[in-house]
């Protein structure tokens, strides 16, 4: 392929649209998140996925597990954490089956500011993609996402 290839220019067209399509909810969800709650979409992430840990076998992640599950590094991760736990909003402890490992869990005022912000999130989410929908270049990649099954 050479850069002038169609399907090069197609594929590249289709990466934009879809970068356009993730700026756009993100930035109209991390709005109604910091407006109602203090909370970036960055911070609500990582208490979903900490909220969904459970005491059975493979039920706590490890921090990179969580950093994958949020698209972050391991480092920001670390960041991350640390700034929800000075907020009082996780806790840290030592994995009773190997010292080495420590895990996170979202405590009870994370879990009510999680919970008090999950129908924002949502309806942001619902909102961000009506408007894109009225997009022609996004309205595809809209329904696509609305097709979606994902087990939670």
């Amino acid at each position: 392929m050479t850069a002038t290839d169609p399907a090069l220019t197609a594929l590249a067209q289709g990466w934009c649209a879809l970068s356009a399509l993730h700026g756009r909810i993100e930035a109209h969800i991390e709005r109604a998140l910091q407006a109602k709650h203090d909370l970036s979409v960055r911070e609500y992430s990582l208490l979903d996925v900490l909220s969904r840990q459970h005491d059975g076998e493979g039920g706590h992640l490890q921090m990179k597990q969580v950093a994958d599950a949020v698209v972050l590094s391991q480092s920001a991760t670390t960041r991350l954490v640390t700034r929800l736990e000075d907020r009082g909003l996780l806790e840290r402890y030592l994995c009773p089956t190997d010292r080495r490992g420590i895990y996170t869990n979202v405590t009870p005022a994370g879990l009510r500011l999680l919970e008090e912000a999950r129908p924002t999130n949502d309806a942001a989410l619902r909102e961000a993609l009506d408007d894109a929908a009225q997009n022609p270049e996004l309205a595809p990649l809209v329904r696509v996402v609305e097709s979606l099954n994902v087990p939670a």
